[in-house]
């Protein structure tokens, strides 16, 4: 006669060092790196008045990855407090003291090493630009403590490849550059480093600003009854009942800005198909949040990558 009993489980296996790290920096999450890749490469190819070359395409690619994976684990320190009290991110690695504080920076800090091992391929002012941006991505974590709305501190930090790939186009070599220093005078050096990003490229760092507002304010809106709780920032709690229509407003307002922007540099045919297609998905986004559900509005930020790269698109294909 057999046993009925039901033999125990074994526990299952610790996670190995290197899981822990891909889980740490979001490896099986790939949108939140091509958020920041798309208006990266747009701005590459506007610059270049087309193809960049493969060495810059390269270049912002793996940087753009390996800076976000390294903003993964700055965020994740910064917010393991609260994080434990947010059902979504409370087995996060360093919240659930799996990977340790000191460990998580150092990964951090080995993968930003190594992107900025990228941008030395590239020029002088573009070097310059990256610890702005590096900075930017080091304050974001904190600012949900003290600004209302800290998605604007990430969407200056979200669009800070904009400037840089200006600067990787147009900054030259390094022989270039100090002939360049040397025509302004006094203060040669910084005004040639501001002079290799144009007015447009600002611009459009602007527009894609407005479309990190929109979306992160999706992605808040997840999490606003435990961010209330807790007392963190975010534009959902700030806007309150106006967070539906003004996210709908940011979409707008960016593609518009990127319309005025380039509507003199790219195919008007090609551009206004892209933003049909760019409006519809604005429509399908305003359907996904308009009852402020989780789910919804999850999925609506998780779709963001599909607009970025529609965006992308109709400049590869309209320059």
């Amino acid at each position: 006669m057999m046993n009925s009993t039901t033999a125990p489980r074994s526990p299952e296996p610790a996670p190995s060092r290197l899981a822990l790290y891909l889980d740490l920096i979001r490896w099986n999450r790939p949108a939140g790196w091509l958020l920041l890749l798309w208006p990266s490469l747009a701005a590459l190819w506007i610059a270049a008045d087309g193809f960049p070359g493969l060495h810059l395409a390269l270049v912002f690619l793996l940087g753009t990855i390996l800076m976000r994976s390294a903003g993964c684990c700055v965020n994740d320190v910064a917010d393991r407090e609260f994080d434990l009290h947010v059902k979504r991110t409370a087995q996060r690695p360093v919240t659930s003291g799996r990977v340790g504080v000191k460990e998580a920076l150092l990964v951090g800090a080995a993968l930003a090493f190594v992107a900025f091992l990228l941008v030395l391929t590239t020029n002088v002012a573009t070097i310059v630009w990256s610890f702005a941006g590096l900075g930017l991505a080091v304050v974001y974590p904190y600012a949900k403590r003290h600004v209302s709305m800290p998605q604007a501190v990430l969407g200056v930090a979200f669009s800070f490849g904009i400037p840089m790939a200006f600067s990787a186009v147009n900054g030259g070599p390094v022989w270039e550059f100090f002939s360049d220093a040397t025509r302004w005078g006094q203060r040669g050096f910084w005004s040639a480093v501001w002079h290799s990003v144009p007015t447009l490229a600002w611009s459009l760092m602007v527009a894609n600003l407005f479309w990190v507002l929109a979306y992160d304010t999706e992605y808040a809106m997840v999490d606003r009854d435990d961010d209330l709780k807790i007392g963190m920032k975010t534009s959902a709690i700030t806007l309150g009942n106006a967070d539906v229509p003004a996210v709908i407003g940011f979409y707008l307002v960016s593609l518009g800005i990127w319309t005025a922007m380039l509507w003199d540099r790219v195919n008007p045919w090609v551009w206004g198909a892209m933003l049909t297609v760019a409006l519809a998905q604005v429509a399908w986004h305003h359907h996904l949040i308009k009852d402020r559900a989780r789910d919804g509005c999850f999925k609506a930020f998780r779709l963001n990558h599909w607009l970025g790269f529609t965006v992308f698109l109709g400049v590869v294909l309209g320059v």
